[in-house]
Order: C-alpha cells, then structure tokens, then sequence
C-alpha cells in the first residue's frame, strides 16, 4: 500500500469522530478524497459525500460509516469523578484503566483514565463492571474543580488508543469500525480516477454518520441521494479469534479476503453480481449469512424510498468495539479491489428486479 495512503489512514485513525459529532473526521476525509471526486456535499447531520461523473439519471452509491463509539459525561460527583453513559455501542467491561479524553464545547481537550479498585481489594464480584461502576478520573478533588476545566454533562470520552502496526501484517487501533470503511471507499474513488476508468452513471462516494446508534445517518442521505443500487461496506468478525463459535457466529478469518453476505436487505443479484465480480479479477471472498438484518447501513438503504438494490462487503476484524481492533492489510486491498471491479462491470441502467 502506498507510502501516502497509510499516512491519511494514520491520520484519519487518530482523530476523533464519536457519534453525532463526527466533523473533524469527515473534514480529514474529503480533504483526501477531494482530488478523485467531481463534486463533494455534507447533510445537516454531517454525513459527507463525493460525486464522481454526476449529472446521470442512473446513480450509484458506495458507502461507509463514519463514527465511532464512545462517552457522554453523565454525572459529575461532589469529590470530583464522572460518571458515563454510552454513546453507541461502548463496552463498560474494557473501559477499566483505559486512558481517555474528555472532548469539552469550549474546544478543550481534558486527558483522563478509566479508575479501577485493586483485583486484591475486590470481594467476588463486589464491584462488577457493570455501567454504574465504570468512572473516569481527572486528577481533580472536587467538582469545582472539574468544572473549572471545561468539563460539563454531556462532554463526550474518548479511549486514547493510537493506530501501530503489529507484525508487519495487521492494523490496530480503535475505530476501524468503520473508519477502515471510509479509507477504503476513498481507496476505490482514487483508483477510479488513477485508472481513468469511464463510469456510465454517478457514483456517489458516502461517508455517514450515527451508524453506531441505529443507521441513522444512512436513512437520511439515502432518501437525499435516492440511487438505485448502494454498495455498503463494514466489518464483520474474524470468529478464528478466541471465544467466537463458527456454528452461531459463522466462517470468517483474517486473511482470506473480503466477507460477502446473504440475508434479505441483500438484493441477490446484485450479490451475484459482485460474487462474479470477484471470480473474473481472482479476487478471494468469504461468505457470511445473517437471519434478519445486517446490522449496517445496508439496511437503510435496502429499505430506503421505492426499495435499493443493496449488498454488503465487510472487512474481516478481530477485538470488535475494543481499543485494540485489528484488521490485515491484505483484506483491506481484497476488499478495494472487489468495490472497484464491480462497479468497473456494472452497465448503466442495470435493472436487478427479478422479473426483468
């Protein structure tokens, strides 16, 4: 991967976008996409899109989401701690000697850490981790003195957890899920442009916000954008990691390229479509099936106005909702080059109805 592509992701990584306040993560996105689009827009809620050959009748969407898990200072006690409540789907089990960042309205920034009692201290399961007991510590020895840094309720936390690469093969951090998404449909608009390749319709290149809190942020710009097919991207689990049944959870490892999935928001030929994508550029996938919705903002789209012909590729990932997310860098590619041939061989006007 090349030398300027891992320095966006670095950067793009590091920042933090937490649901409903994913700004400056989206304005680090355009700023990188901004050359292989033709036109860009944002929503009132923030979801931000590129536009490759727009004008045509016929419009095509590839999407990821934007935000990450997190924290809403929810109560400030008398001797100076906080206590959180979750903003998505953050986990208190982790949360204990965690550092973080208290992210404040007057635009500081205040460093903080997740306390814990000590393990020889704690009688069986006195406290447990359990959301009531997760507080986080500034250093402070009262709430005046809280206050006086900027802090107030509903000042957003933040894990401080910076992305490395770990034997030259995987990526780790907090917030690939899904900002490994948007690196990767930045990715496919670069390569489209790199490569001079002629589109028949408008791709729309979407970045949303607020998946983590219900797909919120794709609901909206789909009924704006209104296309007629959307390719979502997202992750899903590696269940060779440790405490994953294969027989509830699926076949999905790290490694063996991009995950294409079956369920009903997936419109089956649009699946096939891609699925022959892949065998015509030797591309490697694995298969997943879901027995209602995806999860994603497949379904948002899916279920979007007179109905979008909709299918979802995901990345193979390990630690989900952790600091400590890890992906390969070899699916990442598997899974660029997978949106990029299918969108290369997809004709404008193309009907998925089953009766046509």
């Amino acid at each position: 991967m090349r030398k300027e592509s891992i320095e966006f992701l670095e950067t793009y990584l590091n920042n933090v976008s937490p649901t409903g306040f994913e700004h400056s993560g989206q304005k680090i996105w355009l700023d990188y996409l901004s050359p292989y689009i033709d036109e860009q827009f944002t929503d009132t809620y923030g979801t931000a899109v590129g536009v490759i050959n727009p004008g045509h009748d016929y419009k095509v969407v590839i999407e990821a989401h934007a935000d990450e898990i997190s924290w809403f200072v929810n109560y400030i006690s008398d001797d100076g701690y906080l206590y959180v409540i979750r903003n998505g789907g953050s986990d208190w089990q982790i949360a204990p000697s965690m550092r973080c960042k208290v992210h404040c309205e007057g635009g500081q920034i205040v460093d903080g850490v997740f306390g814990w009692p000590a393990v020889h201290v704690r009688m069986g399961k006195d406290p447990e981790t359990k959301p009531e007991n997760v507080c986080v510590d500034l250093g402070c020895s009262n709430k005046q003195e809280v206050l006086d840094k900027g802090v107030h309720i509903g000042a957003v936390v933040v894990f401080e957890a910076d992305m490395k690469i770990l034997n030259e093969r995987y990526i780790v951090g907090r917030a690939l899920d899904n900002r490994m998404g948007g690196f990767m449909i930045a990715e496919v608009a670069r390569k489209i442009k790199e490569e001079k390749l002629e589109l028949p319709f408008s791709l729309y290149v979407v970045n949303s916000v607020q998946e983590e809190i219900g797909l919120r942020g794709a609901e909206m710009i789909s009924r704006r954008i209104n296309p007629d097919v959307a390719i979502c991207t997202d992750v899903t689990h590696d269940t060779y990691a440790p405490l994953y049944n294969k027989k509830l959870q699926g076949d999905t490892q790290c490694g063996k390229g991009a995950v294409v999935t079956y369920g009903p928001a997936v419109q089956n030929k649009l699946l096939q479509h891609i699925i022959a994508s892949a065998k015509e550029s030797e591309i490697s996938i694995q298969r997943n099936a879901v027995s209602r919705s995806t999860g994603t903002d497949t379904d948002s789209f899916a279920y979007s106005g007179k109905g979008v012909a909709s299918a979802l590729i995901s990345l193979p990932l390990k630690y989900m909702h952790t600091t400590v997310e890890m992906v390969q860098f070899d699916d990442v590619q598997s899974c660029i080059d997978l949106m990029y041939a299918s969108l290369k061989r997809l004709p404008s006007g193309e009907d998925f109805s089953y009766f046509k």
